[in-house]
């Protein structure tokens, strides 16, 4: 399914947003609702599910968040996320230095963090049970924890030199957090220990580099500014400025060396990309340019590209339950790639009729009920 992903002619998404499209989140609870957050701050919450049962139908924008509405981001959104364990809850983070909670059923803001400086990137465990922290990314190279239960941001970890741009948890272990900064740097953290830092990635698995000029311990040698588990948390994808993507062993820090070839990413901020959930290979789905470009996971290999895009595209989200990619750009499109279902045989043409010389003598049928020995 997956492999014939096309743009699909019968599925629309609703048109709302006014400016590019930053990032997509469709909740795990249903698989249904999406949420999507614009460069002008809006935010827009869509059904996905086709109500009409007719072939032809448009994905209705449920609700949103618009110029208008007293809660507004005044800047650009950078992240949406669904609270992970229902759809009463979802969470944004904007330039305007913000992080907020919403409740889905009023639309309203139900708490806010305010940091120093622009906010990259949040995320909130997609595993956790004990815990209910929400990690920003932000200008400032510390990576700020936030309570949701005390309201709070109390937990700082200490370790980059520059801006985070990205943040992930673990979806295997609820403490582990993974950061991404423009030091070049991609950090793991146990966020109960005192000390927090667990391992700092390393291109090279620890061998000199060549040149000395060479940041010991980084990456990327450009900002890294996209981070992605796979869905068993057993590898972590990155993707950086020096147009390299970089698949690690999540548990032992070490480089996997699976070459993707040049991914170009001039992206000065977070690039959100997304990895398939339940194929085999898994697939990484990674905004290029005005497409978004196919690769396995583990063999680096470039399927296809995806074209549909007049601009930049900004942010792609996977559809596990239907294995749908949903596509965000700079030209205020959101786009649904449908994998093609094969032409179906007319009922009128029984299957004897068709020529059967293409039939592998194995997969023929064999089977015989002993009536007919008898």
């Amino acid at each position: 399914r997956v492999l014939s992903l096309e743009l699909n002619k019968d599925r629309d998404v609703e048109r709302v947003h006014g400016n590019g499209i930053n990032t997509l989140d469709i909740e795990p609870v249903e698989g249904r609702y999406m949420l999507s957050g614009g460069s002008d701050g809006v935010i827009v919450l869509y059904d996905l599910e086709n109500l009409t049962r007719e072939p032809s139908y448009t994905c209705k924008a449920l609700c949103s968040v618009g110029r208008g509405h007293p809660d507004v981001h005044k800047f650009s959104v950078e992240t949406v996320q669904w609270y992970p364990h229902d759809t009463g809850m979802f969470t944004s983070s904007s330039f305007d230095k913000t992080l907020k909670i919403w409740d889905t059923n009023t639309l309203k803001s139900a708490d806010v963090f305010h940091f120093k400086g622009t906010v990259y990137s949040h995320h909130m465990s997609p595993v956790a049970t004990n815990h209910c922290l929400v990690a920003v990314g932000t200008k400032s190279p510390k990576v700020q924890l936030c309570d949701l239960k005390s309201g709070s941001c109390s937990h700082i970890l200490q370790g980059h030199r520059q801006e985070v741009l990205a943040v992930a948890w673990s979806p295997r272990h609820e403490y582990v957090l993974a950061t991404g900064s423009a030091d070049g740097k991609v950090k793991l953290w146990d966020v109960r220990r005192a000390s927090g830092c667990l391992s700092t990635l390393d291109q090279h698995n620890g061998e000199k580099s060549k040149s000395s000029s060479e940041a010991a311990n980084s990456a990327h040698t450009g900002r890294v500014n996209g981070l992605c588990y796979t869905n068993d948390g057993l590898h972590l994808l990155t993707t950086g400025t020096d147009d390299r993507m970089r698949l690690w062993n999540s548990s032992t820090g070490e480089n996997t060396l699976v070459n993707y070839g040049k991914v170009c990413n001039e992206s000065r901020k977070g690039l959100k990309f997304t990895i398939s959930c339940g194929c085999d290979p898994e697939f990484a789905f990674v905004p290029y340019g005005s497409t978004i470009a196919v690769y396995t996971v583990f063999a680096g290999e470039l399927i296809t590209v995806l074209r549909g895009h007049y601009t930049a595209v900004n942010c792609c989200v996977f559809q596990p339950n239907f294995q749908e990619l949903y596509s965000g750009s700079r030209d205020c499109n959101i786009l649904a790639w449908i994998p093609a279902l094969r032409e179906p045989v007319p009922d009128d043409v029984s299957e004897k009729s068709l020529p059967q010389q293409h039939l592998n003598p194995a997969y023929e049928d064999a089977w015989s009920s002993s009536d007919d020995e008898g």
